[in-house]
């Protein structure tokens, strides 16, 4: 287990940011493109030098995970890896989040 928790953690820093800290751009990016969503939570991710910001929102039950660089762009909705349906997770996938720099 430690061995598995060590592997999804891939030498990045990873701290919890107030939703009140986050950037404007940020914010304003979720307020257009993301119209109904709130923001659940938000991690500043700290890997190989590079600061990203990813970002939880939900809306009712979905609820998407989006990356943005340190100047608040918007980068990319990170996916589930795998996929996920109602019935589980397909045979031989992972179900982690899979976040790339």
């Amino acid at each position: 287990m430690v061995l598995l928790m060590g592997a999804l953690v891939v030498n990045a820093q990873r701290t919890p940011v107030k939703v009140a800290d986050l950037q404007k751009s940020i914010t304003d990016n979720i307020t257009k493109d993301y119209a109904g969503f709130t923001i659940k939570d938000a991690t500043k991710v700290v890997e190989k030098n590079v600061v990203t910001y990813d970002v939880v929102v939900t809306k009712g039950t979905m609820q998407e995970t989006l990356c943005y660089d340190s100047n608040g762009k918007f980068l990319k909705k990170m996916e589930a890896m795998g996929g996920m349906s109602k019935a589980g997770p397909k045979k031989g996938t992972k179900t982690a989040m899979k976040h790339k720099s």
